[in-house]
């Protein structure tokens, strides 16, 4: 995939941008174009940089300008992890160059601001979704952000999945090539649309999953159509599966069973143990001739009535997966879509919200024909369609994003973090990362855990 990755580079470079964005594209790290991009003042800053295949580093570069009328600069107070980012970190996201910026979810205190910027000013505390959004497209006046029609050019996607999504914070230039906010300052075009201030009564390990998890779990759950009554199915006990779990319930589900196993199968216990109610399945422990759909269909006549992938389509568990995806035959792997597609009740929901890059092999469209299954790709969640809410939800305590937080981490230590999220390592499922500007632990949050 590192291969694929270099050569949709080049095919990028050759066939040139659509033109669409009114944005500056490919921007990864100020320290590429220093006087168009850093700071006049020579400010550095510690940043988590792509280096190639399985390989980040942690790097001094040059804090970002405010190069655009809308642009916010940002000191930023926290970042996480994502198992999105675990992609990124394996190469398979196509586009990646070496010394890009990572890290989509971040929080922080405004800087500067741009003199398009009417609605913050320096000290705001602030969450910024993980999509850019330029707030005037089609998509953008439906608060479908994840869809802006304006912030990414990149051609590659527009030809493989006939339009392309918005610009993304430190996901590859196949998303536009911005910088993300593994790092301690961060800039964020249209910054007047693509941030949210957090009120007093939310500390930034509650307000900074506003930016993804919460946002991408909800849209899984919305999306999907989880109501009053339903038996749900989840792959993937990681952060989104686990909020996934919370938000079904609170959605009116009757039964919640989430299913994971191998390195990762401590996670079940994990989720069991802050929402009780959940019920697990663990593949790994399934005597010989039981299946995932199978065992689910024993544990509920018919089986769930909806089921939703939080996983992602590179973690191939047959060999013939195996050997198609390394041989660059498919880019992901249809086994836990066949699963969920066989598991449903006829008529049943099957969401995809786990990453999928590309095409894969083998997949039992026969069933969703045959027996009316619903597939629907939840799509990159559109943050500003429900982040508001969500954010009431935190405030009135009906939205428990705490049970997922389980480390706190300096950002001198992210490359390390990378090693042992990918290992599923030191029971690690949701992290805060600070930096010099964060402020001390909120009360009841996870206290500094060092490697050194």
């Amino acid at each position: 995939m590192a291969v694929a990755s270099q050569a949709a580079n080049y095919v990028e470079k050759a066939i040139g941008h659509t033109g669409d964005a009114v944005i500056e594209q490919d921007m990864t790290n100020p320290d590429r174009d220093r006087e168009k991009y850093a700071d006049p003042s020579g400010e550095k800053m510690k940043a988590l940089a792509w280096m190639g295949k399985n390989d980040v580093q942690l790097v001094e570069t040059f804090k970002p300008k405010v190069i655009e009328d809308r642009d916010v600069i940002l000191k930023v107070t926290g970042s996480t992890i994502c198992g999105s980012d675990l992609h990124l970190y394996h190469g398979t996201v196509v586009e990646l160059q070496k010394g890009d910026i990572l890290g989509h979810e971040f929080c922080g205190k405004v800087d500067s601001v741009g003199p398009g910027v009417k609605n913050l000013k320096p000290g705001d505390r602030v969450v910024a979704s993980f999509q850019i959004a330029c707030g005037e497209c089609m998509y953008c006046q439906k608060k479908l952000s994840s869809q802006c029609e304006r912030t990414n050019s990149n051609k590659v996607e527009n030809i493989m999945y006939g339009g392309r999504t918005a610009g993304m914070f430190g996901y590859s230039h196949f998303t536009g090539g911005f910088a993300g906010g593994q790092a301690e300052f961060a800039r964020v075009p249209f910054g007047d649309v693509n941030l949210l201030k957090l009120p007093d009564d939310i500390p930034d390990e509650k307000g900074l999953y506003l930016s993804d998890v919460l946002s991408t779990s909800w849209n899984c759950v919305v999306d999907t159509g989880v109501k009053e009554g339903d038996v749900v199915a989840i792959w993937g006990a990681g952060p989104i599966g686990q909020m996934c779990a919370e938000m079904s319930f609170i959605r009116g589900a009757k039964r919640v069973i989430v299913i994971d196993g191998g390195p990762a199968a401590w996670r079940l216990d994990l989720v069991q143990s802050k929402t009780p109610k959940v019920e697990t399945l663990n593949y790994t422990d399934l005597p010989s001739g039981t299946t995932v759909t199978s065992k689910l269909k024993e544990m509920e006549h018919g089986g769930p009535d909806v089921a939703l992938e939080c996983a992602a389509g590179e973690y191939a568990k047959g060999i013939a997966h195996k050997l198609e995806m390394l041989a660059g035959l498919e880019t992901d792997t249809s086994e836990i879509l066949n699963e969920m597609i066989t598991s449903v009740k006829s008529f049943g929901r099957c969401g995809i919200t786990g990453v999928y890059v590309g095409y894969t092999n083998h997949f039992n469209i026969g069933a969703i024909m045959e027996r009316g299954i619903r597939l629907i790709g939840n799509g990159q969640a559109p943050v500003h369609l429900y982040w508001e809410d969500l954010l009431k939800m935190l405030q009135d305590g009906s939205l428990r994003s705490d049970i997922m937080l389980s480390h706190r981490v300096d950002i001198s230590e992210m490359d390390t973090l990378y090693k042992k999220f990918d290992a599923r390592a030191d029971n690690i499922q949701k992290v805060f990362v600070q930096t010099r500007f964060s402020d001390p632990p909120a009360p009841g949050t996870p206290e500094l855990t060092s490697w050194k």
